[in-house]
């Protein structure tokens, strides 16, 4: 038995990932200065209504001492272990463990620590865990098992919209301009994940409707095999999601779809609001 590590970013639910045996690291979300406590769960409402009050936000990546805490007493015991960590496109925490992995290999030679870039963030990122930890309760060995996540990782299709133009214009992802003038338009972006993990503008849209009309256009045009899990996220925007759900199952799809609340990590740059998709398409 070998250990699969992601992090908070992935989105998985908590229910999930006691089920499978998935060990999460932990990244920290301030809210107007104080940690978010999310060992006790995390009340996605209330923390949007709180960003919608204007509370301000903040994360960090883990420090390096969390990642040899985490995986260094498993090194020490012959074990071996792969870490899916959120996109470097947007984080430094890949970055940090491969460097921990790097130096455990040197110190305990023969072991296995595997660090993947997911390229993405929510369950983007959390869909190829997944899938890998499925893989090892069914007795598939490690080299196998990580072949498949990075696959996976390969051809996860990342696509969302926002309700407020102004976060994307905080994290500087979005010109201040076109960010005042969006809102004013009722203008809504259609972002798109890229190969390498970065957040890139496709198109607008004019209204929200439409925006959730091209979230399933997108799932027609690119889903390769409408029997894959499909991933959602929200910013406490659930009908919305309900009604995206509608247009997939509409559109063809058949297979599992999981409904999630943004995790603060991710959630707290996108904004409330925020609707995102995930699915397996073509090789990005």
């Amino acid at each position: 038995m070998f250990h699969i590590f992601t992090d908070l970013a992935a989105n998985i639910p908590e229910d999930v990932v006691a089920r499978y045996g998935i060990e999460i690291i932990p990244i920290h979300c301030s809210v107007d200065g104080k940690v978010l406590d999310v060992s006790k769960g995390f009340d996605g409402p209330a923390f949007y209504a709180a960003m919608r009050a204007g509370a301000k936000t903040s994360t960090s990546m883990p420090p390096l001492g969390t990642f040899f805490d985490c995986f260094e007493p498993i090194a020490a015991a012959g074990e071996d272990l792969m870490y899916v960590g959120l996109s470097s496109g947007i984080s430094g925490t890949v970055a940090a463990a491969r460097g921990v992995a790097e130096e455990l290999i040197e110190k305990y030679p023969g072991r296995k620590l595997a660090v993947v870039d997911s390229r993405a963030a929510s369950l983007g990122e959390g869909l190829p865990v997944l899938h890998g930890a499925r893989l090892r309760a069914e007795g598939m060995g490690f080299d196998e098992t990580l072949a498949a996540v990075k696959d996976k990782c390969d051809h996860m299709y990342q696509v969302f919209t926002v309700e407020d133009l102004d976060y994307l214009r905080r994290g500087g992802r979005l010109h201040s301009a076109v960010a005042v003038i969006g809102n004013a338009l009722n203008v809504k972006p259609i972002l798109w994940g890229d190969h390498d993990g970065h957040i890139v503008l496709q198109h607008m849209n004019v209204g929200r409707r439409r925006s959730l009309d091209t979230l399933a256009a997108k799932y027609r045009e690119h889903c390769t095999d409408m029997n894959l899990p499909v991933g959602l996220a929200h910013c406490d925007s659930p009908a919305d999601t309900d009604k995206v759900i509608e247009k997939l199952r509409a559109a063809g799809c058949t297979g599992p779809i999981m409904n999630v609340c943004y995790e603060p990590v991710t959630g707290s740059h996108v904004g409330p609001g925020t609707v995102a998709l995930f699915f397996y398409g073509p090789e990005r």
